[in-house]
């Protein structure tokens, strides 16, 4: 893919806003990426324009002004020549108006198979993160399980400590 476009590296810290669109690069436009290609698409582009409607129809009411007026004689009324002149341009505009949406077209597949991906990459996480989340939680109530248990232990250990504490006093000060 000589033509196809550079894309620029990734930043770092990886926050880079097309990095999910970078695996689709490689797919080749209908037209590829050449010179005919990007002006071919470009004149398409701008038949649409109000420039193109705008300039057009002054071309038309001058050619239609200066023949009827008679200022110039070679397209008489019925403007036979403008007719072929219309004829040779809706020839050639709307098999570039159909591949220039074919482009838009494969573009757009292309950016929404990488948003896609990034849904699913960002639905993979997410289920990671709550997998964590559920196994953090399960560790958790363990360990509150296990300190209870030791919290018991602790206290039944003390009161054993303090009925044979008051054994021992009571011997004591009953001997003495």
């Amino acid at each position: 893919m000589e033509n196809a476009p550079a894309v620029p590296a990734p930043p770092a810290n990886n926050k880079h806003h097309y990095r999910f669109h970078a695996p689709h690069v490689h797919l080749s436009p209908v037209f590829g990426n050449d010179w005919f290609a990007l002006k071919a698409e470009g004149f398409a582009r701008f038949f649409g324009t109000p420039v193109f409607l705008v300039a057009q129809t002054v071309v038309v009411g001058v050619w239609i002004a200066l023949n009827t007026a008679g200022v110039f004689h070679f397209d008489i009324y019925p403007f036979i020549l403008l007719n072929l002149a219309f004829s040779l341009q809706a020839a050639y505009a709307a098999p570039l108006i159909l591949l220039a949406q074919t482009r838009q077209a494969d573009r757009d597949k292309a950016h929404a198979d990488a948003d896609a991906q990034h849904r699913e990459a960002l639905a993979n996480a997410s289920e990671q993160r709550q997998t964590l989340a559920a196994a953090q939680t399960t560790t958790l109530l363990e360990l509150v399980h296990r300190n209870t248990e030791l919290t018991e232990v602790t206290r039944a250990l003390s009161e054993r400590i303090q009925s044979l504490t008051e054994e021992v006093h009571r011997h004591v000060t009953a001997k003495g």
